[in-house]
């Protein structure tokens, strides 16, 4: 299909899997009248995801499906590499099938964190089983389609989602001070910007985007913007199952950037009814 047509369609010829997931509800704003699918359709079945896009046949998939728990993934390692590697190939094999444009999310921890920022052609080289799954997904989506957006973001915030935001909210309530590790830097992203720009990407060529809002930030300073308790500690005072990468900045170097993270924070805390 060539970028025209694509721009041109309607929003019925889309699919949206993971459409109830925090990332899906956006999705649905920017996408009225897209076909949805949550849990009802298992994307690890490789001949039940093959029938439905066979059978709905359409223009664009958008695939929000993905099992983000980092720690969980370290001891879930085979339900990781299912929906996070191995569903991928198996809705890019559809797609290819039916003629379809490809939409997939990816993740910052493809990287390992040894360098500043990172563009979309830099070496990937995950530390953590999050990171292993999901470029197996990347490598498995370029295996079965040439026509495939892989839109790569990091450290998501939205509703309809637990997500660092809510967290940190509510542990602020809780507790006197709240510990939060300052020793790694990414970029935050508001689902809603997500979901906008995913538009655009749909209209471009084929290939890996970095798409987040702008500003880099430790997860301190991140919990500081919204909380006036947070104490900044070391990854090795608050350890976790998974290794995180120590900078895990994308860079995007084909798109317009997206406004900067604290701005989208501050529509987030409006959205769902904060003062401050």
């Amino acid at each position: 299909m060539v970028v025209a047509a694509i721009k041109a369609m309607n929003n019925s010829d889309i699919l949206i899997l993971g459409a109830y997931g925090m990332l899906g509800h956006a999705l649905q704003d920017v996408f009225p009248g897209a076909v949805l699918r949550g849990s009802d359709l298992d994307i690890t079945d490789e001949k039940e995801i093959g029938r439905f896009i066979g059978a709905s046949s359409p223009a664009v998939v958008i695939n929000s499906a993905a099992y983000t728990d980092v720690d969980g993934c370290e001891d879930n390692r085979k339900h990781a590499f299912a929906v996070n590697g191995e569903a991928p190939g198996h809705i890019a094999l559809a797609c290819a099938d039916v003629g379809a444009t490809l939409v997939h999310y990816s993740t910052d921890y493809v990287f390992d964190g040894s360098k500043k920022q990172y563009r979309e052609d830099d070496p990937t080289n995950p530390i953590n089983a999050y990171g292993e799954s999901k470029l197996l997904g990347e490598e498995n989506i370029a295996k079965y389609t040439d026509d495939f957006r892989i839109i790569r973001t990091s450290w998501l915030f939205g509703l309809h989602g637990k997500n660092f935001v809510e967290t940190i909210l509510a542990l602020s309530r809780q507790m006197d001070s709240v510990k939060v590790v300052d020793d790694q830097v990414g970029k935050p992203t508001y689902t809603v910007d997500l979901a906008r720009a995913t538009r655009e990407i749909i209209g471009r060529d084929p290939g890996i985007y970095h798409i987040t809002n702008e500003g880099t930030c430790s997860w301190y300073e991140f919990a500081s913007a919204f909380i006036d308790n947070a104490v900044p500690c070391s990854s090795a005072e608050f350890p976790r199952k998974a290794k995180r990468p120590a900078y895990s900045v994308l860079e995007n170097t084909k798109t317009a950037p997206l406004r900067h993270w604290k701005d989208a924070l501050a529509d987030y805390i409006r959205s769902r009814g904060e003062t401050g």
